[in-house]
């Protein structure tokens, strides 16, 4: 006979307070009432689906019927904690409200409230959805909730709290439960995985722990739905396709088109996305996640990222966007999301959005305006501005940089993290003159300069010299390239170097000539 299969939200569904994941400050104030005594006769539970309502309601249900005692640690082993478990302890009356909103289902329900538990210490009624019963039944609930008999409990759980009437309201202990954050749910999605043996990829996991919108039932149904997806396997590939995400690499590679500032081709690469038929709004919620996580880490030091993106690739863009453009693009993304029903189709709305980031990136006062094909080109950013202590900025030519390789070069031999070294990366070097270092900063990046920065890059450099230094920022923007734009530069080259060496490969020049196949540029990279 075959074992009949139990789906992991019913499998993993608490069976104790200490099971539970999030709602901590519903636990704890549940545990204290038990473990004093003092339990109210009603209680409502509010909040979306699947937080937890109803499973939090047959827990406490357990703990005030276990045969152990009263207590918030209910023994999980006695015939009453096996029967609420189960579903069918006598004493326990679940009601659904959407399907019995009569006022003759409601007193059909109450009749034998006055009537001593069967087995149990309480009888427990568990209303879920309350919210759906008629006025008169709501009536009829009332007089039972004003002069409730001393063996009776109400778990009240509803989704809309609003449709109560204040005087039901005003008779229950309410408990508002919140959606549980993605952490959470991604770190209980893999330990479940990991005890049931099952092979998974983190992003997969962190992929359904978002879709999930806060609920821990549907991120174990997503969860259930992909691997039998995925053939019993919780991959990324799988995840995204099961619940049509775009490539990761799409959305990365919009990132550096953007940190690039280059409209004609961040526009050419958004085209060539239609051949994936991707779903645009998400598409810039992607986006807009990816710069969130680029601000957080310009201005958290030790934001390490996740499972979607590494580390290294949010450094990476940290050190090419500025804080300013980061917080631009990621405004912009969200607008353009919320207008894009409105857009002719929803890839004019997401082409118009993208232009939309480069065209209202900042330049320089007295630059040409950025033109067509080259809008917001990297070199741009904003008139100079005032200086940290309001004082306005001093007109005038720009102080000659040193070389940019300096710099650099002296960047790499110090002992400086984080923050600290995107401030250090969005500099150049003017000169030092005894210990004074004199530093022009990138204007885009001038969020980047708070006084504790400074003096860490102070610090460092005073390790570095031997002596104390103190540092000078220009107030006017100067010429020169800073080590965050050199590396953005070498990247690009090396990404064109190595287009060029693949396009003129006699093997590819014979596939193009026979089978009239077509290079696509952006899956070209360069080997590291």
């Amino acid at each position: 006979m075959t074992e009949t299969y139990t789906a992991l939200a019913r499998k993993w569904r608490p069976k104790a307070f200490t099971e539970l994941v999030g709602q901590d400050h519903v636990r704890q104030a549940l545990v204290n009432a038990l473990t004093s005594g003092r339990v109210h006769h009603a209680f409502l539970f509010t909040g979306t689906r699947g937080v937890g309502k109803t499973t939090i309601a047959r827990i406490l249900a357990k703990c005030l019927n276990c045969e152990a005692g009263v207590s918030a640690t209910p023994c999980g082993q006695c015939a009453s904690c096996r029967e609420i478990d189960a579903g069918r302890f006598v004493d326990l009356i679940e009601v659904d409200a959407a399907s019995r909103t009569k006022v003759d289902d409601t007193r059909e329900i109450l009749d034998n409230v006055q009537f001593a538990p069967t087995r149990g210490r309480y009888k427990v009624y568990l209303i879920d959805e309350v919210h759906m019963l008629s006025t008169h039944s709501f009536n009829a609930l009332l007089k039972t909730l004003e002069e409730p008999p001393p063996h009776v409990k109400f778990l009240l759980a509803t989704t809309d709290p609003q449709k109560l009437p204040v005087t039901v309201l005003s008779r229950c202990l309410q408990f508002n439960l919140k959606r549980i954050p993605v952490a959470q749910i991604a770190a209980h999605l893999r330990e479940v995985l990991e005890r049931e043996g099952i092979e998974f990829e983190p992003a997969g996991v962190a992929l359904v722990a978002q879709a999930a919108d806060g609920s821990m039932r549907d991120a174990l149904s997503l969860l259930d739905q992909l691997l039998a997806f995925g053939g019993g396997r919780a991959g990324e590939a799988e995840a995204r396709a099961m619940l049509g995400t775009v490539a990761r690499d799409h959305v990365v590679q919009l990132a550096e088109r953007l940190a690039a500032g280059d409209a004609p081709e961040l526009l050419r690469f958004a085209r060539s996305l239609e051949q994936w038929a991707p779903d645009y709004a998400q598409l810039l919620d992607e986006l807009a996640s990816l710069l969130t996580r680029v601000a957080l880490r310009q201005v958290v030091s030790d934001y390490e990222g996740d499972e979607l993106y590494a580390g290294e690739l949010i450094d990476r863009l940290a050190g090419a966007l500025g804080a300013e453009d980061v917080q631009l693009y990621y405004q912009t993304a969200i607008i353009g999301r919320r207008d894009l029903p409105l857009a002719p189709d929803p890839r004019t709305g997401f082409e118009m959005t993208l232009l939309r980031m480069v065209a209202f990136r900042p330049y320089a006062e007295g630059a040409t305006a950025p033109q067509a094909g080259a809008v917001g080109q990297p070199g741009a950013a904003r008139a100079a501005e005032r200086r940290a202590g309001g004082a306005p900025a001093e007109a005038g030519a720009a102080a000659a940089a040193a070389p940019s390789g300096e710099w650099a070069a002296l960047l790499a031999q110090l002992d400086l993290q984080g923050a600290a070294r995107q401030l250090a990366n969005h500099c150049v070097l003017l000169g030092r003159e005894g210990a004074r270092v004199r530093l022009a900063l990138d204007p885009r990046s001038r969020s980047l300069r708070t006084a504790s920065l400074e003096e860490k890059l102070a610090q460092a450099l005073s390790r570095h010299f031997g002596e104390p230094v103190r540092l000078e920022f220009a107030s006017a923007p100067q010429s020169g390239e800073t080590p965050a734009q050199a590396q953005q530069r070498a990247a690009h080259e090396q990404a064109d170097a190595a287009r060029q060496a693949f396009e003129s490969d006699p093997g590819v020049q014979g596939f193009r000539d026979r089978f009239g196949a077509e290079v696509i540029p952006e899956t070209v990279r360069p080997v590291k």
